[in-house]
């Protein structure tokens, strides 16, 4: 154990120095891999960027080719990259979702709706969190309980929008407490400041909880209540049904039904070349031996998980043929991919009317985003929170 984590340690710090690594080993050729890429991720520490430097590392053991991890605590710095031609490929949670609609970050004029394609996305669980004694269990029973919102967390709070949607409650129907931060919100479970907050489903903190007087506990989404699960997915699409029984607060044989989402989830552009992409998710598919024991989730990388929606976007063309390659590309995917790219095209043609009215309008850039959230919400499309 102690060797593995010194080899993880060894890996971050390599990346974080920002050193270019390439192994002394023969190593295999793989037509039409980069020689040299540059990938975003999430902060150093975080188990994203973890995840997301073990499996580079494996790549550069197998093909020989050098891969630089540029880490971002924000959505914007792991996006910036990738809109200037700095980066080809970032690792994102939430945020892939929230660009292809043009919200939050890109819902200023120069940006817009973004061409995303989903190169793989590996499943990750998330909770709502709650103490003990609060004694909440489903979304039904968090009416009038104090649920955490932090301010500019859009990938935090629009999973607890969804989740009272589920009960079909509203923030009008909790008190809402404000956090600073992810850390401090989880930190108000601890202190008693609040009764439910959005949380990795193993955050060290909720190791915390769980040997507190309050005790740990998560919220419960039955997989049976279809019209609760409408209602969710009608804010985060992006969110499925799943069992999960490992991490503080679960127990290991026992699974309860909570949803996971993508994370971290690699999107390029649209116009990313497809025999790379195809070469790159193969490479990373078949480098697997190298970096499965690197950390728990890593299964969750394996092509029968990350290759296949629901997903953040739709799945790049290249992507899709190396999924389809070894069997696990269906047609029901192919239908899931179509409609969200048919979807995409009409976001994109409303945002260039909204465009075109502001420009008529004179609409100053401060004031475009109200106009193009109420030109979202009429068409019944999901909006900011």
């Amino acid at each position: 154990m102690k060797r593995k984590f010194r080899w993880v340690i060894g890996v971050i710090s390599l990346f974080f120095m920002g050193l270019w690594v390439s192994p002394l080993l023969a190593v295999e050729e793989l037509p039409n891999l980069p020689k040299r890429m540059f990938w975003t991720a999430y902060d150093v520490g975080s188990t994203g960027y973890v995840q997301t430097a073990t499996v580079a590392d494996g790549l550069m053991k197998k093909y020989g080719v050098k891969i630089r991890v540029i880490p971002s605590g924000t959505s914007i710095g792991r996006f910036m990259p990738l809109l200037t031609g700095s980066a080809t490929y970032a690792n994102m949670g939430d945020e892939s979702a929230f660009y292809i609609e043009g919200l939050y970050e890109c819902n200023a004029m120069g940006l817009g709706p973004q061409p995303f394609r989903q190169v793989l996305a590996a499943p990750y669980v998330t909770v709502m969190a709650v103490t003990k004694e609060s004694k909440i269990t489903t979304p039904n029973t968090l009416k009038g309980k104090r649920v955490a919102w932090v301010p500019g967390a859009s990938t935090l709070n629009v999973k607890a929008v969804s989740t009272l949607a589920f009960a079909n409650l509203t923030f009008a129907d909790v008190i809402k407490v404000e956090f600073p931060s992810y850390a401090a919100s989880l930190r108000g479970l601890i202190e008693g400041k609040v009764d439910a907050a959005i949380a990795g489903h193993d955050a060290p903190l909720l190791y915390e909880l769980e040997t507190s007087p309050r005790g740990l506990s998560h919220v419960i989404y039955p997989h049976k209540d279809k019209e609760g699960w409408a209602r969710m997915q009608a804010i985060t699409p992006w969110l499925g049904p799943c069992l999960w029984d490992d991490g503080p607060g679960f127990t290991k044989g026992k699974p309860d039904e909570v949803w996971s989402y993508r994370y971290p989830n690699m999107v390029t552009f649209d116009k990313t070349s497809a025999k790379e992409v195809y070469a790159l998710v193969k490479a990373i598919n078949e480098a697997y031996p190298l970096y499965k024991d690197a950390h728990k989730m890593m299964p969750f990388w394996k092509a029968d998980k990350a290759g296949v929606p629901p997903a953040n976007c739709p799945f790049h063309e290249g992507a899709i043929k190396y999924y389809k390659e070894v069997g696990l590309w269906k047609a029901e995917h192919d239908a899931w991919n179509k409609k969200l790219i048919e979807h995409m095209k009409e976001v994109q043609k409303e945002w260039d009317a909204a465009m075109a009215e502001a420009t008529e309008k004179g609409v100053k850039e401060k004031d475009f985003p109200k106009l193009w959230i109420e030109k979202r919400k009429a068409k019944g499309w999901m909006i900011e929170y």
